[in-house]
């Protein structure tokens, strides 16, 4: 299949909207071993047009599933799996996960038929260890790592040089259809630039993947929020590699899995060595700005309730004197850099987290915040002086006021519900991130229990700094 161009390297990236009713069905959603098609084909035309071009081209193609929207790829041929690292620009050395429509595919997959008594007979290469969770929490977002045979029909590119496979069955009837028609399984990793926040609409995949995709299928917002959870029963104890959609102690109420335990950092692992589940090694879910995640945040315990100067915390003063140092260069007025402050608030901050301590006016949509505090202010030792105090002041200080704007505050509540937190988390990043804020200041939430330690695990990925 021939791939269209603009000019030079660069794609013609489409959104094909899709009609997510009657999209297909299990035929038996017991045993789950067969996806069926819909007889009227009518609502499938864009669905097939995707699933032509995953046969035939080596460009993948977006599309949506529940927890997050993937970029997928032929998972059996190695330029098609290459692709998917060329358009996110991810490392080859960490390892993709396979999306199947259903477990004749995964079997297919697997070990082939075993001789019994010269008769060819077929047993279940799927571990008796997953059939507990297989039959909870598929079709999920739960992945699980598999022995990868040998000869594999994967490519290797998908395994990382690892001897084990993820895979997952997603919970979307329009990610199993499109598997469906292509009839192969899609490597697909979420659809973004790589180390940027995971998409959760069309538009997002489109805002990081313009230009490099073609095909992006929108069947809407992502219900989860969070990628799948990671479990590895091949080991004793069983392991979850990575939180996600299924909380750890929803595994443990399986057969066999009452022991699993906790085999992630929440930060970057570093090393030689390949990781054993995807977004366990590099940094991820970063917005191009610079993130203060606030642990288990408590009413009081915010930005502008720690060391602060006219009640701004001292990062967003550090900015700005960083801003002013520049100014002579970028040839701007002090007027025209106001920094902006992003904060995205959870279960208990108060509305824009504490800042109503600095003088304020209203501009649209925003608030805008003013140098000057009438009352006296103590200036922390370590904190930077403010830009234009004079060498040698007080560590008391009583500014006057000043019609001189330096920061836009924007904030985005995601809610107290830790559901509603998850399902919105990814998005308040990027929202954030294109109003061209300077900083954002999260609040964290208590990461026990639910997906919580999904939503808290991809916050301290993105977050710079850190506070206890």
């Amino acid at each position: 299949m021939a791939s269209s161009h603009t000019n030079g390297n660069v794609l013609r990236t489409r959104i094909l909207p899709i009609n997510i009713r009657e999209l297909g069905k299990f035929k038996d959603r017991q045993t789950l071993d067969s996806w069926e098609l819909p007889t009227d084909h009518s609502s499938l035309a864009p669905l097939q047009e995707a699933a032509t071009h995953l046969r035939e081209s080596n460009i993948p193609v977006g599309f949506p599933t529940e927890t997050v929207y993937g970029l997928g790829a032929d998972a059996t041929r190695s330029d098609a799996v290459k692709g998917i690292y060329k358009a996110k620009g991810r490392p080859s050395d960490n390892p993709l996960i396979i999306h199947v429509c259903d477990l004749a595919m995964l079997r297919s997959l697997l070990a082939p038929s075993v001789q019994v008594n010269g008769n060819a007979k077929s047993a279940d290469p799927i571990p008796a260890i997953y059939k507990p969770l297989i039959k909870q929490f598929w079709p999920g977002p739960l992945t699980i790592l598999l022995p990868n045979p040998q000869p594999s029909k994967l490519a290797p590119e998908v395994t990382a040089g690892l001897p084990t496979f993820g895979a997952r069955m997603p919970d979307s009837p329009l990610a199993l259809s499109l598997i469906c028609l292509a009839g192969v399984p899609l490597a697909a990793p979420s659809a973004n630039a790589s180390t940027k926040p995971s998409p959760t609409t069309a538009e997002h995949v489109k805002y990081d993947l313009e230009g490099k995709i073609e095909i992006i299928l929108d069947g809407g917002a992502c219900q989860v929020g969070v990628e799948s959870t990671v479990v590895d029963g091949l080991c004793d104890p069983p392991v979850v590699l990575r939180p996600g959609g299924i909380s750890i102690d929803r595994i443990r109420e399986c057969e066999g899995w009452a022991g699993v335990v906790k085999g992630y950092k929440d930060h970057s692992e570093l090393g030689s060595k390949a990781p054993r589940a995807p977004g366990m090694k590099y940094k991820h879910y970063s917005p191009k700005a610079k993130v203060v995640l606030f642990e288990a945040a408590s009413q009081r315990d915010t930005p502008a309730g720690r060391d602060t100067i006219g009640g701004i915390p001292l990062e967003a003063w550090k900015l700005i004197e960083a801003k002013e140092k520049m100014l002579p260069y970028l040839g701007l007025e002090d007027h025209e850099w106001p920094i902006k402050i992003g904060i995205a608030t959870t279960k208990n901050w108060d509305a824009f987290a504490g800042f109503h301590l600095a003088k304020w006016s209203r501009a649209g949509d925003k608030f805008c915040m003013h140098v000057g505090s009438r009352k006296e202010l103590e200036i922390p030792e370590h904190s930077y002086r403010l830009p234009y105090q004079d060498e040698g002041a007080d560590i008391h200080y009583e500014p006057e006021y000043s019609d001189e704007k330096i920061a836009d505050l924007v904030e985005i509540s995601l809610g107290w519900r830790t559901k509603d937190i998850a399902h919105g988390l990814f998005s308040a990043l990027r929202e954030l991130d294109q109003r061209g804020v300077d900083v954002i200041y999260v609040e964290g939430i208590e990461d026990e229990g639910d997906i919580a330690a999904a939503v808290m695990n991809r916050l301290r990925k993105a977050a710079t700094v850190i506070e206890k």
